[in-house]
């Protein structure tokens, strides 16, 4: 360090200070604090930002070294830099292939390459080889900041094409920094590790390959992007990996055809079309909810499915959403709306009447279809979708009411999860946005009220500042299924500013009129996005009491055709669902069949069963099967085939 440099100070984690001459480097204090601590630092943290070891520091800091066991800042640097080793790989291996971006994405990354022959599943197996030959080389990794046209010409005259088209889509004329990794190098802003030898070589595994236009245009050239994954040792990538295994196989699009659940069409791209087996699982978790809300003082209504645009501009959906909705004009150049959310038809009812105080807190739910325009590229079965079933509710009560309600939604919210099977549960506390609706003390109260209902629920949560919704801030519920996914689904939002927008009032004990206060509450969320979720928690084999088809009563023999039904029609009127299956197959293939379907109990008869009057019962996923007395085996069953809900 240079004498002559003015001092700074750097503030460390534990609040203690050092002062450093302007102009020092990360790996210089990493040095300075330990020389341990140099061998193992891979990055800084520098007033919030991620920083690399060899960047300096000019000014007054908080910093805070990290090393490998410092898990975010380790995965984002091991999949930085193994784009770039990949890019480097292809490029030895194809020097003629042209190279373009390679971003960190969720738990790896992706590098897009212009090259005139198509990867092969053999050439990804070559290029993971080449890149381990690249990281055991321990190559440094420097870094340079050049001016704009130094950047150009560097890439014109190594035929680089699209860097320099990047380079041209940088706004301003900021310098630009490089990067070399052994003799190759890249446009990036860093920060990446010291050497190649720093990225585990048992972590990582090229997935994919896939198409992709540069830049996203459709008119730009059709690229190759190869995908990766890596983690920060052997034993998480194989976690990882096993964990996709586990999720293709619970895949509920490749499930749903086998349960003959639902499927898609083109000419409704987004909209389920629901099979009988389909329907009558929907329509189990509608009874199920509608059950749980009756029981809490709720009321359902319903409200129409496309409605004026004068009321959209009311609500300011017209102005803050428009571009996720369906529109329609009709002969009489009218502008209406499919409705993308419930909550403005139910203030239209909220409206309909003059409220009391005493008719507080008003509880309004409607299990309402509405309509969100999704890019095509998102759509994915039952979880991305653009026509859905919202169990949406809306509770209007007064300001001191108004932290009881939000405990109340929260208690029913993780009581429903339960039921489900999931325990672990995560909370979302989202701000306010930037492009937001009513005044500055609105959102101050209704940020408040919901972390004050949190807090009296013991209930820990993490803030996301500015993704509340453009009318109010919101509580986000997350579920982890079985293998350790996380899934998006209740929310509880607070809003003070649709009620005065719509001059919703209740007449207080004053006898003066207030605006009510308005929780917008959904418990599932989509009820197709938690169907697709239920399937893939259970991959496929659904509790008894939700299971679509939940026995099959199959027979050995034709003459035990009669007794079939028989055992069929005392299940029903036992409340199972249970169907026979008559056909002139043999057992065996029957079994199969339905096992494959996914049905948790197969009775088999034949001649024994007709004279005994018994069943040959199997169990899903059980080998063995167990003869049982037929009016045991339904008294049984009836207790597994409750719903939750309805147990003593």
């Amino acid at each position: 360090m240079s004498l002559d440099q003015s001092p700074i100070s750097l503030t460390f984690p534990d609040g203690n200070a050092r002062s450093y001459d302007a102009g020092v480097t990360p790996a210089q204090v990493a040095a300075d604090i330990s020389s341990s601590l140099a061998k193992k630092a891979i990055s800084a943290t520098v007033n919030g930002q991620h920083w690399d070891l060899q960047w300096p520091i000019e000014a007054d800091a908080s910093i805070a070294i990290h090393t490998m066991k410092d898990e975010e800042q380790a995965n984002e640097l091991v999949r930085h830099d193994l784009a770039h080793i990949m890019a480097r790989a292809v490029q030895e291996i194809w020097p003629d292939t042209k190279v373009t971006i390679g971003p960190v994405i969720e738990n790896g990354w992706y590098y897009d390459f212009d090259r005139a022959e198509p990867f092969t599943p053999e050439d990804l197996g070559l290029i993971e080889k080449k890149m381990k030959e690249i990281i055991n080389k321990r190559d440094p990794v420097t870094t340079e900041v050049w001016d704009r046209a130094r950047a150009v010409q560097y890439y014109t005259d190594n035929n680089e094409p699209y860097k320099v088209e990047l380079i041209d889509a940088i706004p301003g004329d900021e310098p630009l920094r490089m990067y070399w990794h052994g003799d190759w190098q890249d446009l990036c802003r860093g920060p990446h590790l010291q050497h190649t030898g720093q990225v585990p070589g048992d972590a990582f595994k090229l997935m994919s390959v896939a198409g992709a236009y540069w830049r996203g245009d459709s008119n730009n050239q059709m690229l190759q992007r190869i995908y990766g994954v890596a983690f920060t040792s052997k034993e998480k990538l194989k976690a990882h990996l096993h964990m996709l295994e586990e999720a293709a196989k619970r895949d509920h699009r490749k499930l749903g055809r086998e349960m003959d659940l639902f499927h898609f069409e083109e000419v409704a791209p987004g909209s389920v079309f629901w099979h009988p087996n389909g329907w009558r699982l929907f329509q189990t978790l509608i009874a199920y909810m509608r059950r749980r809300q009756e029981a809490a003082g709720y009321v359902e209504v319903n409200s129409p499915d496309i409605m004026d645009r004068a009321l959209w501009e009311t609500s300011g959906h017209w102005f803050n959403y428009r571009e996720n909705m369906f529109l329609a004009q009709t002969q009489d150049d009218r502008d209406y709306a499919l409705k993308p959310m419930n909550c403005p038809g139910h203030m239209l009812i909220y409206n309909n009447d003059i409220r009391s105080y005493r008719d507080l807190p008003l509880k309004i739910a409607e299990f309402g279809k509405v309509h969100r325009y999704e890019p095509s590229g998102a759509l994915h079965g039952l979880l991305r979708v653009r026509s859905f079933t919202q169990d949406d509710a809306h509770i209007y009560c007064t300001p001191e009411q108004l932290t009881e309600e939000c405990l109340k939604v929260n208690d029913l919210i993780l009581s429903i999860y339960r039921d489900f099977g999931f325990d672990d549960v995560h909370i979302k506390l989202s701000t306010r946005p930037e492009n937001r609706i009513g005044s500055e003390e609105s959102w101050d109260k209704s940020e408040g009220a919901l972390k004050t209902a949190l807090e009296a629920a013991g209930m820990s949560y993490t803030i996301f500042e500015g993704e509340g919704a453009f009318y109010g801030p919101k509580l986000e519920y997350v579920l982890r299924d079985a293998i350790g996914r996380d899934w998006q689904c209740g929310t509880l939002q607070v809003d003070f500013n649709l009620p005065e927008r719509f001059n919703s009032t209740y007449v207080a004990a004053s006898g003066e009129r207030l605006p009510p206060v308005m929780l917008h509450r959904a418990l599932f969320g989509s009820l197709e996005r938690f169907t697709g979720i239920l399937i893939e928690q259970f991959a496929g084999k659904l509790p008894m009491w939700l299971a679509p088809r939940q026995v099959v009563v199959a027979t050995i023999t034709s003459d035990g055709d009669a007794y079939a039904q028989e055992v069929v029609n005392t299940l029903r009127a036992a409340g199972i669902r249970a169907e026979t299956d008559l056909r002139n197959e043999k057992i065996n293939y029957k079994v199969r069949e339905h096992s494959l379907a996914k049905v948790p109990v197969i009775l088999a008869v034949g001649h024994r069963e007709v004279d005994e009057r018994t069943v040959s019962v199997r169990r899903l996923g059980e080998k063995q099967t167990s003869v049982q007395p037929l009016d045991e085996f339904v008294a049984a069953l009836i207790d597994e085939a409750t719903p939750p809900d309805l147990k003593g």
